[in-house]
């Protein structure tokens, strides 16, 4: 495997293959740069990142409002009901001590109302409102009081994070129609190689290629937009058009890393005036695997072509650089006790695909290579240092695609 030197700046040793750790630490710091903000509106956000802390625009609620169906009380009982109060009508008439008025879920509180009586423990006797709950009503009880939640000003979630479909719940509820968000990073990927059938069954010389359809929505996730999916066959000229004029962000090659007869991704990164920031990774699988920055500050991130391979370069180099283009905060390390000895590589850090239990971490079989059986059945990949981990011990775990 060939070695270059490396700018220091990004931390990545001038000869040999990186560690684990470092490697990924390089990724995230060769997006230095966010990408830039940009409003949208709340529909559209959705995978995104936020580019500002999501701040809320009015009290939450706006108002005190009735956590139950019931009656809105004022004081002591029984009460004298008249009205009805819905949601979505406000309320304007203030109760006396002594009065009620029915209420639904929701409905804001009349001024005066000191509880919520749950229609469940209430008795009508005529007009009048008896309290025959399990136990005596108390002020504010089955009320939501104005501002429980926050108040108008409040910063509720910190810039990097990602937009899923609770955040825009938060962000509708405390009064968003638009957000300021990361532009997404585009990325094309390049599933390179003569051998890889995209339909129908294997046949003498030619696989299914797996990554096609496994890549894209798993990079979707980290916050990616997917240009495209490209096969190109082995050939030096096809691979270098691929590279130089690609627009997208990021481009994600699978295959070609290593040194074989048509392994062409180190010459066409020569030929295309890229600088390699990493160039293989101390981990297995996965370990002929590398990144790159293309002229004009877009990045080339080249994957082995074996299946779990290349889900350990995606964890290893393409997660962190999508996250650290899109401005994500990086979580902390996700802890968990290894069930059994977790077997390691002599040298290298190993990924292991495994399942949580309430035992710990589990090991799964068919965790060569070229196999997805195991991470099939995975929910996570657990970062085994080299020598393997003990019974007991704490390992950390990455969330498996």
């Amino acid at each position: 495997m060939s070695t270059v030197e490396a700018p220091a700046v990004l931390g990545t040793p001038a000869a040999g293959p990186s560690a684990w750790p470092q490697a990924r630490e390089t990724a995230r710091r060769a997006g230095l740069r966010p990408l830039p903000p940009q409003p949208v509106d709340l529909a559209e956000a959705l995978g995104h990142t936020l580019a500002e802390p999501l701040a809320a625009l009015t009290d939450l609620p706006a108002f005190d409002t009735s956590a139950m169906d019931g009656w809105a009380v004022a004081g002591p009982g029984p009460w004298r009901v008249a009205g009805r109060l819905l949601a979505g009508r406000p309320a304007e008439a203030a109760l006396d001590d002594g009065a009620a008025v029915e209420i639904a879920t929701g409905a804001q509180l009349p001024p005066g109302a000191t509880a919520v009586l749950r229609r469940e423990h209430g008795e009508l006797s005529g007009v009048l409102l008896h309290d025959r709950g399990p136990a005596p009503l108390t002020t504010g009880q089955d009320v939501r009081p104005r501002a429980q939640e926050c108040r108008r000003g409040e910063a509720l979630l910190p810039a990097g994070t990602p937009v899923g479909p609770a955040v825009l719940g938060l962000a509708a509820a405390c009064g968003h129609d638009r957000l300021a968000v990361r532009r997404r990073p585009v990325v094309e990927l390049l599933v390179l190689g003569d051998e890889l059938l995209e339909s129908g069954l294997p046949r003498p010389g030619l696989v299914r290629d797996a990554l096609g359809p496994l890549l894209p929505p798993w990079l979707r996730a980290a916050g990616a937009e997917i240009a495209g999916v490209r096969a190109v066959r082995d050939d030096f000229g096809l691979l270098l058009d691929a590279v130089r004029h690609s627009t997208a962000d990021v481009v994600v090659t699978t295959g070609g890393t290593a040194a074989g007869p048509v392994d062409f991704l180190h010459r066409a990164l020569a030929e295309a005036g890229a600088r390699l920031l990493v160039d293989g990774v101390a981990v297995r699988p996965g370990h002929p695997m590398l990144l790159a920055e293309l002229p004009g500050g877009r990045h080339l991130v080249g994957l082995p072509g074996n299946p779990l391979a290349a889900v350990a370069g995606t964890v290893t180099l393409a997660l962190p650089l999508l996250h650290a283009l899109a401005g994500r905060v990086a979580d902390g390390p996700d802890l968990a006790p290894a069930a059994v000895d977790l077997p390691g590589h002599p040298a290298d850090t190993r990924l292991l695909p495994v399942r949580r239990t309430a035992r710990g971490a589990v090991p799964l079989a068919f965790d060569g290579p070229a196999m997805l059986r195991g991470l099939a059945r995975a929910d996570a990949l657990a970062v085994v240092p080299p020598g393997g981990v003990a019974t007991g011990a704490a390992v950390e775990l990455l969330e498996a695609p």
